[in-house]
């Protein structure tokens, strides 16, 4: 078994653990699927299908189980993505709701494999934190309204 970090964050999905593994691997630089486990003869699935997968994006490691349909994702939990810029929230933001993702508020989106994703440019929470409540107050409002976040917008709103 390859290195494992300490704490790594398990995904639970119904049978296409490996596509999506491969889909989120080629969305972001320095993925790769890492190791691959399948079902033998022994069972309990069938011979040759994915039983448990680990993979890294962007250099963090994430383990994916096909566990079946007894449980979904939920907005409970996401992968957060720090964006440099608007093009890279852009990109992600159309590759991740393709294919019967769907859009959700302020930057929240899910896939096509129900998996929620905040795709959020670096900028954002630097003005959502700013030491200034009024620019805090201004981009936070601007955010509120928006579905993918525009960076030009949340710029605007933070100059006032």
């Amino acid at each position: 078994m390859p290195d494992v970090q300490k704490i790594t964050t398990c995904l639970w999905f119904d049978g296409n653990a490996e596509e999506a593994a491969a889909f989120y691997c080629s969305l972001f630089d320095d993925s790769r699927i890492v190791e691959v486990q399948r079902y033998t003869e022994a069972g309990p699935g069938r011979p040759g299908d994915v039983v448990y997968l680990v993979f890294e994006l962007a250099g963090q490691q994430f383990s994916a189980i096909n566990g079946g349909p007894q449980f979904r994702f939920t907005e409970a939990i996401s992968l957060m993505v720090a964006c440099e810029d608007q093009a890279e929230v852009d990109r992600l933001w159309e590759a991740l709701t393709a294919d019967g993702g769907q859009e959700s508020q302020c930057g929240w989106l899910k896939d096509r494999y129900g998996l929620s994703w905040q795709i959020v440019p670096r900028r954002l929470n630097e003005l959502t934190g700013s030491d200034d409540p009024a620019v805090a107050a201004r981009v936070t409002e601007a955010m509120l309204k928006m579905r993918k976040i525009d960076l030009s917008v949340i710029e605007e709103a933070a100059r006032g």
